[in-house]
This record gives C-alpha cells, structure tokens and sequence, in this order.
C-alpha cells in the first residue's frame, strides 16, 4: 500500500514538473514577442496587418474601335450583377446602414427594375442566416442606366459586381474585318476581353490595358474600416484603334450587300472601296457575315464564314485581269488601238484559245474593240507583241504573287501560274493564276493614281489614352510599275469598256460621273475533280471600276461567286446591283461633282408616212435620228414619233411599213426603245431582267401579229442571245486540232480544256 502512494506521489510530481516547465515556456515566449515584437524573424505588427489587408483589382477599359470621322465601332460596355447584404452584423452606427434594413421597402423598388416579383424579393431578402444574397437571372446583365437607377433610390445594402462586356453598336459592319472579343477569366478571378478574331485579335495586347488594384484595411470580419487607408494602383485603359473606314460607305455597302444576298443567295460576295491616292480602305465586306453584337451567323455552316475573304482568299480573277495586261503592253509600247488583228481564235501548240462567241469572233477589228469586247485574243496577242518575260516582270511589279503586307492577319499570297506557254496565256485573261482581292486593289492603286501603287491599309491611328501619344499610319508607296502617262492611258481605254459600243460593261455605267473599269467572269476549279465546275451558277462574277475615270477618287471591286441566277437573271447584273448603289452613293456623299454632261442635240422628227422605205430612211438619218423598219412591205404607214416631235439626236424611230410586221433585231436596244415597237404594233411585250436587251423569243425578221407572244429578256449587253442560244457553255473541244480555251465574258469566262 506504501508503495502505491509512493508511484502515485511520484506521478503527481512529474506531471506537476511537466506543466510549470510549459508554463514557464509558454509564458517565456509570450514575454519575447511582446517584449522583441518579432516572431521567426519577422515583425509581428507587419503580419498582423496582412491579415487585415483586402485588396481589389480595377479593371482598365479595352480600347475602343472607331470609324475615320470617330464614330463608334466597337467600345467597351458593362453589365452589373446586383446583390444584398441582408446581416446587421455589418451595421456602421443607426445612420449609416450597411445591410437591407428595410426589407419591404428594398423588395417593392426592387421590383420597379428587376423581372422578379415583389414577393420573391422579399423571400430572397428573408433567407435565413444569409450574410448576402443575390437574385439569380433577373439580378444579371444589368445595365448602367438601370443601375444609376437603382442607385438613386437610396435603399442601403445593395451592391453591383460589373461584369465588362463588348459593344457593337451597328451590327453587321465589316464583321470579319472589326472581329469580336469576349469574356476570358483570369488567374487572379477578374475577367478580361479577349480579341477572337480580326482588328480585335490582331491588335488584342494594344487594345487591351493593364488592370489596377487598390489595397485597403479591414476589421475582423472582413469589412473596410472607417478611414481607413487605400492603396491605389491606377488602372491603364488600352489605346484606341480609328480606322479608315467610313461608317456612311460602309454602311451603303452592308445594306446593299444584304439586299443582293437575299435576291441571289450566292456561295460567297466580296466588295472592297479604296482612296487610290492614299491606299485608304474606306469600306469592306463580304457575305456570308455575322453580327459581332450577338454572335449571330457564327454557328452557320457557310464556308468562310471565319475567314476575312478579301484578305485570306485566293481566286482566279477572270477577264479583270485583263487591266493589267493592258496596262502592261502600253507601257511597254507594243499596245495600238487603232491596230487591227483577227478575233475569234489562237493557237498555243496544240492548243486552241477561243473568244467568248464560241471563237467565231468579229473577223478583223481594232485592239480598242477587242478591249472593249473582252477579246481573249486580243490579250493573247498582245502578249506575243510584249513577250512572256516582260509580262511576268510587270505582275511582279504590280505585286501579284506575293503578300501586299497589310496588316491583317492570314494574308494569302496567291500565286502566278506561269510553267508552260498555254498557261503564260491564260494568265493574260485571268485563269490560273490565283490573287487576292488586296493584291487587286493594291495594283489598281497605281492605274488610278498616275502610276503609283499604294499600300492598302485599315488602320488609321492607334492612341494611348493615357499619354494622348498617338502613332499614325502613312500612305505607303509601294512601286511605280507604269508610267504616269500609261495609267492616264489604260483608264481612258477601259472607259470604252463601260461606255464604248461594244462594251461589256455598260451595265455599270453611272449617269453623271465617267466610270473606268473592266468586267470579268471566271471559272472555279472542283477540287474533288481537278476540273472546272460547269453549269450556269458556278462563276464567280466581278467588275472593278474606278471613278471619274480622269482623277479618280474612289476604286470599287466587287466578287460574286456561284449566285444562285433565275429565269432573266444575270451574274453581271447582280455585281451592277452591289457596284452601282454604293460607287454612286459615295461619290455624292464625298461631294464629288458629277461631270458636265455632253448635251445631245434634240431634232424634230420630220413625217415620212407614205413615203417608200428607202426614202423615209434617208430622211430619217439626214435628220440625225436612226430609223428602225417593222415590216416587209414598201411604204410607210406609221411612226413612232409623230411629225415635230422633239428626240434626242440619234434615238431610234419605229418606221411600220404596209406589208406584214416583222420583228426587229432588238439586241443591245434599252427597255424603252424595246416598247416603241410594241406600242406601234399593238403586240405586248413581256420583260424580265433589267438592264439592255439580251434574248427575244421571236427571232428578227419573223411575222409577228397582235397575237404574239413577245418575251424579251434584259441583261448585261455581253450576255447576247445568238451566244445563248448556240453557244453550249459545258461543251469541250476534243477534237484532234488540240485543245479549246475559251472565256466568255458576261455568261462566264469560260475557260475548257480538252478531258478536263
């Protein structure tokens, strides 16, 4: 028994020698800290008010996007998430609430603003044991007015998260080109706008600025002391981007672009507007498009859908090419207008090139006709005058083959097709060798502008906000492959094109201002066949022009690729329906004079009713006027224009004759000159189309009678109808004289080769 007490005893010593040693060591280092004020090495006071420091991260706006006159583009935009502190533990004095103190209140204004009832408010705000509460969907993407809104009502305990957002303030704008950004979430919990495509991908680290932070004292629980100190670290917003584009052409270019989509559904459109003294792109767009502001178009299936196209799509330009291998064999001296050759075929080898009439062509004409025609041959020909080497070293000199440098990203090079004869040829009138739309405006810079080739370019000036520095971009000359008298010279030349006799551009004519330009048609190779696609839809159809023809101001390229044509439709129509609206909109719009028109002389119409044909036409033409006979008999009867009556000087007057009627060759004729014929005949004629006259039903020199049937189609003047009804635009030339190459420009440059 004693010597359990004594273990005991014993025990009850050590545990007793055990807890004063850690009382000792306890109280030992209690004294240290207060005494030294350092715990491991480091102060005590500096760790404690890390535990009292908060911090807040400021986010700096993105740079806005904006038009050459300033208008917006794209800027930054928030939305805010609004919440309620409902706990009275972050009550500062009876004054100064810091929680929903008045419920009822707070859930009857809320209501005013928010879509959630008043009862579900106050539900929200009654949560038990919530520190703070939020108010799911309808508390979301509320926007700044709405919150200065709620703000004004005074009600304590509300709070807003912001939530940065992008603005694209006019839709569908150049989409491609512009891009969009959203939301990205950072390491440290803030978000972001990040650049996913175009001008906001490629300047995404100039846009975006570099978030602040400020750092602030807190109690134990969390909230800022009254008077407390902050730390601020101010945000910098990112620099704002103003481009070249004008918001006014733009727009004239989406709208229009819209409406010639929904008319020809085509596979794909491209249509560029550039200042050709500064290489300023003052509009561009495509379709298929999207709207930035809400994403709309992206998740279609349409290809290039995200691709910018005038920048990162090569094609085959077709008969426009042809600008510049007349503006090359002019500058080289080998090009006569007045010169005559013989149209209608030419031989590489064994291999056969045809004009667009099925390589009949129009026997010996000028080489300004066969410019005005589109003539294949005439191209070919100058090209033998001028040599292969020379013609190859004018493409270089105009840039064709090699990045322009613009500075968007996924430029394509094209590439010049130019291995073997057929192929140095074909490149004359456009097939085969591949470019880019920017390759094209930047080599129509220099026809336009005396011989200087400009750099295109999008971006006008990038400025910092927070300095007020601003780098702004310069015209870039980037050659001079022409002279300026040689640009002078294929301007006046492709004049004839919109405006000559012959030309195959009349569609684009502009009343009032002298346009230049060129028209083209080009096939499309299939890549699962290696072939040419066929059928009267797969084309891609253009025309570039440039306007007033004499100094121009603005060049305008539009590509229409694979529309979707109808019964009376034309390719050549639909890219007049883009070109014309916006080149004509434009030019008034940058106050641009439209020319002094050559005043026709109005004659009298002298009577020649029951006189002999042959005598009323002589009369008919002495007066300056062209006299069109209907019918097959001897002597006039009636006329369209009644004797005195004042017409333009060369207009058409309808001579019907006793005999039979007869229909008149009406190819080439305006709508207008077609219904002075069915006015004097008393036959109604049915038109489709619009434009020239292109196709009628009823052949020229048949009877015809108050019960015909007249169908006259209208179109582009090259779509002629003897071409429409002959010509067979899928057929190949097999034969053993070689292979057949033929363009057929306003139905398609056609180009065929033998077995593919």
């Amino acid at each position: 028994m004693k010597r359990r007490i004594g273990n005991m005893r014993r025990g009850a010593l050590v545990l007793f020698i055990f807890f004063a040693a850690l009382f000792l060591l306890v109280t030992g280092r209690f004294l240290y800290l207060e005494i030294t004020g350092m715990a491991n090495g480091q102060p005590l006071a500096a760790e404690a008010a890390k535990q009292h420091q908060k911090s807040q991260v400021i986010e700096a706006n993105r740079g806005s996007i904006l038009d050459r006159n300033g208008d917006v583009i794209a800027e930054d935009t928030a939305t805010y998430t609004l919440a309620a502190v409902v706990s009275n533990k972050t009550a500062n004095g009876t004054d100064n609430p810091m929680y929903v103190k008045d419920k009822e209140k707070t859930a009857k204004v809320l209501a005013k603003y928010i879509p959630m009832s008043e009862e579900d408010i106050l539900k929200r705000l009654n949560t038990k044991d919530a520190y703070q509460v939020e108010f799911g969907e309808a508390g979301k993407n509320i926007s700044s007015e709405t919150k200065a809104k709620i703000e004004a009502e005074n009600l304590p305990g509300l709070t807003f998260t912001r939530t940065p957002q992008r603005f694209y303030p006019n839709g569908t704008f150049s989409s491609q080109l512009i891009g969009f950004a959203q939301q990205q979430e950072n390491k440290d919990g803030s978000t972001t706008l990040e650049g996913k495509m175009g001008i906001e991908q490629s300047y995404n680290d100039v846009l975006n600025g570099k978030n602040g932070k400020v750092t602030y004292s807190t109690d134990s629980s969390g909230y800022i002391l009254p008077n407390a100190e902050k730390n601020v670290k101010e945000a910098e917003d990112g620099s704002d981007i103003q481009l070249t584009i004008d918001k006014k052409i733009q727009t004239f270019l989406e709208d229009t672009m819209s409406t010639v989509q929904e008319t020809y559904n085509p596979k794909n459109m491209m249509a560029v507007v550039m200042n050709p003294k500064t290489g300023e792109i003052l509009a561009m767009s495509q379709r298929p498009s999207f709207n930035p502001e809400d994403r709309s178009g992206l998740d279609s299936s349409s290809e290039g859908i995200w691709q910018d196209l005038p920048v990162e799509y090569a094609y085959e330009p077709g008969s426009v090419m042809k600008i510049f291998t007349l503006a090359s064999a002019i500058d080289s001296g080998v090009y006569d207008p007045n010169a005559y050759y013989q149209s209608g075929t030419y031989k590489v080898g064994d291999i056969t090139i045809h004009d667009h009439n099925n390589g009949v062509g129009w026997g010996s004409i000028t080489y300004r006709e066969g410019v005005e025609r589109s003539s294949n041959v005439a191209f070919a020909n100058l090209l033998d005058k001028m040599g292969t080497d020379t013609f190859y070293s004018y493409l270089t000199k105009f840039g064709f083959g090699q990045k322009t440098g613009i500075n968007l990203p996924n430029e394509a090079t094209g590439q010049i097709l130019y291995n073997y004869p057929v192929e140095k040829v074909t490149t004359a009138f456009g097939q085969g060798t591949t470019v880019t739309m920017m390759q094209m405006m930047q080599g129509a810079s220099a026809i336009a502008s005396d011989g200087k080739m400009k750099l295109p370019y999008v971006v006008s000036s990038v400025t910092d906000p927070n300095t007020g520095k601003s780098d702004t971009t310069k015209t870039t000359v980037t050659g001079q492959p022409i002279s300026t008298e040689t640009a002078k010279q294929t301007r006046e030349e492709l004049t004839y094109v919109v405006n000559g006799e012959e030309g195959t551009g009349k569609l684009y004519q502009i009343p009032g201002y002298k346009v230049a330009g060129k028209t083209g048609t080009s096939q499309i190779p299939d890549p699962t066949t290696g072939k040419y696609m066929t059928g009267s839809n797969n084309y891609i159809f253009s025309f570039m022009g440039m306007a007033p023809a004499d100094d121009p101001e603005l060049v305008m390229y539009v590509t229409i690729q694979q529309p979707q044509l109808k019964d009376g439709q034309t390719g050549g129509q639909a890219v007049a329906d883009v070109f014309n609206p916006v080149m004509k909109n434009s030019l008034q719009y940058m106050n641009i004079e439209p020319a002094d028109q050559a005043k026709l002389n109005s004659v009298s119409v002298p009577n020649v009713t029951s006189k002999s044909v042959d005598d009323a036409k002589k009369v008919i033409s002495d007066a300056g006027l062209e006299p069109v006979i209907v019918g097959n008999g001897q002597k006039i009867v009636q006329q369209s224009s009644t004797s005195g009556e004042k017409v333009l000087q060369g207009g058409k007057v309808i001579l019907m004759t006793d005999g039979d009627m007869t229909m008149p060759d009406m190819t080439s004729w305006s709508k207008d000159d077609a219904l002075k014929v069915s006015e004097i005949t008393g036959v109604p004629f049915t038109f489709s189309g619009s434009g020239y006259v292109t196709k009628q039903n009823i052949s020229a020199g048949s009877v015809i009678n108050e019960a015909s049937k007249v169908e006259i189609t209208l179109g582009n003047p090259a779509d002629i109808s003897t071409y429409n009804q002959n010509h067979d635009t899928t057929s190949t030339d097999n034969s053993d004289s070689g292979t057949d190459i033929n363009e057929n420009e306003g139905v398609g440059d056609l180009l065929t080769t033998g077995g593919g």
